[in-house]
Formats: structure tokens, C-alpha cells, sequence
């Protein structure tokens, strides 16, 4: 199948696009950033997606936006607004079966800088609206919204063993997720499942539900 997938340079768009090209897919990665895949499966195009003017590609089967950023000067026109158009376009292949977004953890509890927050639960809205777009079309929808993961954007707290150490004890593991992790459950969401759609899958090592009990 075709999958076009933003954001694949680095971190989570990485390890998915690295999934998809192992498992037999041909993966089309658009980043501002230059390519860290060199495989005959894996087609990479330089390209901001607040550029209205994407590469021609093959019609999609799979589109999966996992661009981003943490600029809270730039979170609403990427995260959210050029997101939107970014899938917008790609969906629109009569070939397509699956949309899936990376949103956030923080798009629940609103644990993040505000307009960072307020993109990444404006992507899941949006998400459950593409979902109702689609279905008439046997297209399922979906998001995955990770807590911490170990990718080079959260380098500043990995790489201070005080914040590393606080973060962690907010989680029920003491762990952070693996970018693979985020990837292999993408896999499943746009190729497995035929069922769910219009679902933002919490993936955050039980930080949402810790809580201490007094009694």
C-alpha cells in the first residue's frame, strides 16, 4: 500500500514511516527536515506542510500526519491549521482506507503551553470529525496521543537526571514509551483494524490515572 506520512525525519514520524517500509509498504515522507531513511520503499520529499504545494504522489491508501512542533509561536498554524490542510489534501484518494494523527497526552489534561495544548486537542476534534466525513467510505479515523516518549524533542528533560527523575514518578511504569511502541500501534490502527474509528488512543505509561488515595 501507499502511505504518505509527515514528520518522518525524526521521533515518532520516524519509527513509523520505518514500520510501514519494513512490513512492505511503499512510504512517501514529507519534513522540512533532510531524510534519516534510505530505503527503495521509502520516497522523502523536503517539504513544510504549510505549504499548500504538495509533491504529486500515487493515490494513498494510508495518511498518517505526525508533524509537529513545540514553538508555541507556531503550534496552532502546524499543529493544528496546516495539519488539517495536510490531510485535507491526501484524502481525497479514492484509494484510501486509513487517517490516523499523532495528537497528545496533554490534549486531555491540558498539561502543556496553551496553544500547544489547544492544537493538539483541536487535531483530536477535528480527528472525530474526519471520522464521520469518512465512514460512508468504509475509511476509519483514528488518533494516538502519547504521554512521554523517548525522542530527540524531549532531549532537554532525557538528558537532566532531576527532570528525567520527575517526570518518570508522574507514571504508574516509571517509564517513558519507545518511539516503536507509538509506531507498532499506528500499524495496527491503519492496517489491522477495520473497526475502530473516530478513537484517540491514550498511550502514557498510566500517567493520566495516577492519583493518590486518601482516606
Amino acid at each position: 500500500m501507499n502511505v504518505v506520512v509527515s514528520g518522518t525525519s525524526s521521533g515518532i514520524g520516524e519509527a513509523i514511516a520505518r514500520t510501514f517500509v519494513r512490513r512492505g509498504h511503499n512510504v512517501f515522507g514529507l519534513d522540512v527536515m533532510p531524510p534519516s531513511i534510505i530505503h527503495p520503499r521509502y520516497t522523502h520529499f523536503i517539504h513544510d506542510i504549510r505549504n499548500a504545494d504538495y509533491p504529486a504522489l500515487p493515490p494513498a491508501h494510508i495518511v498518517i500526519s505526525s508533524a509537529g512542533t513545540l514553538e508555541e509561536r507556531d503550534a496552532i498554524e502546524v499543529n493544528l491549521t496546516a495539519t488539517m490542510d495536510f490531510t485535507d489534501h491526501f484524502v481525497k484518494s479514492s484509494a484510501l482506507r486509513s487517517v490516523l494523527f499523532i495528537a497528545s497526552a496533554s490534549a486531555r489534561n491540558g498539561a502543556e503551553f496553551p496553544r500547544y495544548v489547544a492544537s493538539k486537542a483541536g487535531i483530536v476534534a477535528y480527528m472525530k470529525n474526519l471520522a464521520l466525513q469518512l465512514a460512508s467510505r468504509g475509511v476509519t479515523c483514528n488518533s494516538i496521543s502519547p504521554g512521554g516518549v523517548i525522542t530527540p524533542a524531549n532531549a532537554h528533560i532525557l538528558e537532566s537526571e532531576t527532570l528525567y527523575a520527575q517526570v518518570l514518578n508522574e507514571t504508574l511504569f516509571h517509564k517513558w514509551a519507545e518511539p516503536i511502541e507509538i509506531a507498532e500501534l499506528a500499524y495496527f490502527l491503519a492496517v489491522t483494524n477495520r473497526s475502530i474509528t473516530g478513537e484517540d488512543i491514550l498511550v502514557d505509561n498510566g500517567e493520566m490515572l495516577k492519583s493518590n488515595f486518601i482516606w
